[in-house]
C-alpha cells in the first residue's frame, strides 16, 4: 500500500492510498483522483518522505528540519499554526457539507421548479439541494426566492470507506 500526500490546485491538501505506484499514476492519467474537498481534478503529488522513528541523538541543525515525531518539514510547507487552522477549516467545511446532505433532500436537476412550487406554498415546506443553472438561480432571487449556493464534490455524495 502506497500512501501519497496530495494537493489540488486550491491548495487543498489530503492523503491518497494507493495499491502501488502504477496504481496512483493510472487513476491520475484517468482523472480519477479528486480532492475531497471541492472535487479538483488538477492533482498533484507533493515530495514526501517516510516517517522515521530515530533515537533521541540528532543535532540541532538536523532538528530543525524535523518535525515532532520524525516527519521531515517540507521547504513549501506552510508554517504549522496555518497548516493546523487549514486543516481545522477543511474539517469544519466538510462537517458542514455533511449536515447539510444529511438534512436536505436531493432533487437533483429540478431544483428551480421544487423551490418555486414550496416558495409558492404548492408543495410542502422542506430543505432541498439539487442544481440549477446561474440564469435560473438569479430568476429565482429576482422572485424573492433565497437560494446558497454550495458546490459539492462527488466524493462527499458517496460513503466512504
Amino acid at each position: 500500500m502506497k500512501v501519497f500526500d496530495l494537493r489540488c490546485a486550491h491548495e487543498h491538501t489530503f492523503e491518497g492510498w494507493f495499491g502501488s505506484e502504477d496504481d496512483y499514476l493510472s487513476q491520475q492519467s484517468g482523472g480519477l483522483v479528486a480532492c475531497p474537498v471541492c472535487g479538483d481534478t488538477a492533482v498533484v503529488r507533493m515530495p514526501s518522505a517516510p516517517r522515521l522513528n530515530l533515537s533521541g541523538t540528532t543535532s540541532r541543525a538536523e532538528t530543525s528540519a524535523v518535525q515532532p515525531g520524525g516527519a521531515p518539514v517540507r521547504a513549501d510547507a506552510p508554517p504549522p499554526e496555518v497548516a493546523q487552522a487549514q486543516r481545522q477549516l477543511q474539517t469544519l467545511w466538510m462537517k458542514a457539507v455533511r449536515h447539510v446532505i444529511a438534512n436536505t433532500e436531493d432533487v437533483g436537476n429540478r431544483f428551480a421548479e421544487e423551490a418555486r412550487k414550496i416558495h409558492y406554498q404548492e408543495a410542502p415546506e422542506r430543505n432541498i439541494r439539487g442544481t440549477t443553472s446561474r440564469e435560473e438561480a438569479e430568476a429565482l432571487a429576482d422572485e424573492g426566492i433565497d437560494i446558497m449556493s454550495l458546490p459539492l464534490p462527488d466524493g462527499v455524495k458517496e460513503t466512504l470507506q
